[in-house]
């Protein structure tokens, strides 16, 4: 392995950070591109070892002057993705400024890209996901050599409910807690896996899902593992999925007259889809999802967070605009 000159959009997000940190590990010169921001010093001191550079990663021109700078690079990898998910932001973000630095890449003597990207895209019925698959075909036909890392569940988007445990109240769950299940796999993970893309060949040109190790979970499982961390009874609330398609069909009316409750519904629509999907690989031909399909990778629980975060007191990660519960 011979190191490379990397450019890492995307690295102040929990997943872009420990892939930052991941390559810079294995050797690489790792130059992260970021929205200028008041406290760079303390960003730097989270990323020891690589360059700082700060810019608008939707302009093609601050792309070429900020980021690239008229230097030669290797490798692109993006772990950048839209914080909402709503049109808007999903198109500009998930494909445009994609698209944008792509094409500033090649000028730049960028050979391969490494892109994360989800598993959910698989099943696409929302703008983001739409998006996401519009830029993943432009890097395939762009003639880089390229690697597609589509991840399942994080561990950040399933630490929601550990407070509301801790406070006694019940463990929220659509239908019976069993309609899902999911692999999770911890940034850390996930961060070595996109950066040992790079030297691979077997997952160069290739479309790769992975999960975390173990065996996939169900949202009742990982409430029951709660409460007994916890040593409290289990206790769940069951929530109808029928209500999120009634907030949905509201906010959808009201949404043609006022811009920003139409936003509002691509949000609910989001939390459906997450309520009521399974984050492993789907079978093409019967729609079902496959557990067993579902590679799997690392060696950190969703169980093993659990734990540390109940018992040693670990800080859950924020969890962003995706967040249902």
């Amino acid at each position: 392995m011979k190191p490379r000159r990397i450019l890492l959009l995307g690295a102040t997000g929990t997943i872009g950070r420990a892939t930052a940190l991941a390559l810079a590990a294995a050797g690489h010169e790792v130059v992260c591109f970021l929205r200028p921001r008041p406290d760079p010093e303390a960003l730097g001191r989270e990323l020891p070892g690589v360059t700082l550079r700060f810019g608008d990663v939707t302009s093609a021109e601050s792309l070429a002057r900020d980021a690239f700078a008229g230097e030669r690079f290797d490798v692109l990898v993006s772990c950048l993705a839209s914080r909402t998910g709503a049109p808007r932001d999903a198109w500009a973000i998930d494909h445009d400024a994609h698209a944008l630095a792509l094409a500033a890449a090649r000028q730049a003597g960028v050979t391969q890209m490494v892109l994360l990207s989800a598993i959910c895209v698989q099943k696409p019925l929302l703008a983001f996901q739409n998006a996401k698959l519009a830029f993943e075909q432009k890097l395939m036909d762009s003639g880089l050599t390229w690697s597609i890392v589509r991840p399942t569940a994080f561990f950040k988007s399933l630490s929601g409910q550990i407070a509301r445990v801790r406070q006694g109240k019940p463990f929220l769950v659509f239908g019976d807690g069993t309609l899902t299940a999911c692999k999770p796999i911890s940034d850390e993970d996930l961060a070595a896996f996109i950066a040992a893309c790079i030297d691979d060949p077997t997952r160069h040109n290739r479309i790769l899902p992975i999960g975390g190790p173990g065996e996939a979970i169900t949202p009742r499982q990982q409430g029951e593992y709660l409460f007994k961390l916890l040593g409290k009874p289990p206790k769940f609330k069951q929530v109808p999925v029928g209500l999120l398609d009634a907030i949905i069909a509201v906010l959808g009316t009201l949404g043609r007259v006022v811009p920003a409750l139409a936003a509002k519904a691509e949000l609910a629509r989001i939390g459906r889809y997450y309520a009521t999907e399974s984050m492993l690989v789907m079978d093409p031909v019967t729609g079902r999802y496959d557990a067993d399909a579902t590679p799997s990778t690392g060696s950190q629980t969703l169980f093993d967070f659990y734990e540390r975060v109940v018992t040693q007191g670990e800080r859950a990660p924020e969890r962003g605009d995706h967040a249902v519960f």
